[in-house]
């Protein structure tokens, strides 16, 4: 059960609009520049934070031409804007624990959009560790189960380095612990699989369900807001949302 929250989440996203495939293109492009800032250059060879990066802007399907150009852009002067990590965390309706990750050029601003979201939709913004204990941090790869033989998958992946694997009808889900994952991602890759999301997520250790329309409501409309923000990275939270199994 733990994986097909996080499945469905993917499925949602991968049916949204032209308009919201720009934005999450954009937002990529964001962590592609601070990797080649921070992480050490350019060359992803040496630069494995980069390397990261490209694999998921592949799996999100963004054109290798506008991976190049955006890694030219920021090894180069001509883009000096300052972007900085800041991780919120908050409870949405009912208690929800959802951590929201940033990547900002105005901590002030994004710290305002984001208590507004949450005061909005019938939540609340905590403090720093309030709920980050509730999740674990786990490299998960997704792969498309049409075609492929479950226990193929399984042994490559285990082989590879993987420390838990599950199959939902729709996928296969590989989980690695955090410092495993680029290693067993590439060892996958060379192996010929192809993702449908590769990335060192915040996977919650139990989830939450909601039962009343007007928390679910609330609950969908913070996720929304928040994912709609361009300076919101990622948005990791233990509501299990039955609904989406459809």
């Amino acid at each position: 059960m733990s994986g097909h929250s996080k499945w469905n989440n993917i499925k949602r996203k991968k049916e949204k609009t032209d308009g919201a495939k720009a934005k999450v293109f954009t937002k990529i492009g964001r962590e592609l520049a601070v990797a080649v800032k921070e992480g050490g250059g350019p060359d992803p060879n040496t630069n494995s934070k980069l390397k990261d990066c490209i694999a998921k802007a592949k799996a999100n399907n963004v054109p290798n031409d506008n991976i190049e150009r955006i890694i030219k852009k920021a090894a180069g002067d001509g883009d000096d804007t300052k972007y900085e990590n800041i991780t919120y965390e908050g409870y949405g309706p009912n208690g929800i624990a959802v951590i929201v990750e940033t990547l900002t050029d105005n901590r002030n601003r994004t710290a305002g959009d984001v208590r507004h979201y949450f005061d909005k939709f019938g939540g609340n913004l905590g403090t720093s560790g309030c709920v980050s204990f509730m999740f674990a941090q786990k490299g998960l790869i997704v792969i498309e189960r049409e075609g492929l033989e479950e226990d193929k998958v399984m042994e490559d992946s285990l082989e590879a380095g993987a420390s838990d694997f599950q199959a939902d009808e729709d996928v296969f889900e590989i989980y690695t612990e955090p410092e495993d994952f680029s290693g067993v991602r590439d060892d996958l890759e060379q192996k010929g699989y192809e993702f449908v999301s590769a990335e060192v997520e915040m996977v919650p250790n139990t989830y939450t369900t909601l039962t009343d329309e007007e928390s679910v409501t609330k609950m969908q409309r913070l996720l929304d807001a928040l994912e709609d923000n361009d300076d919101v990275q990622n948005v990791w939270h233990n509501w299990d949302n039955p609904d989406m199994d459809d």
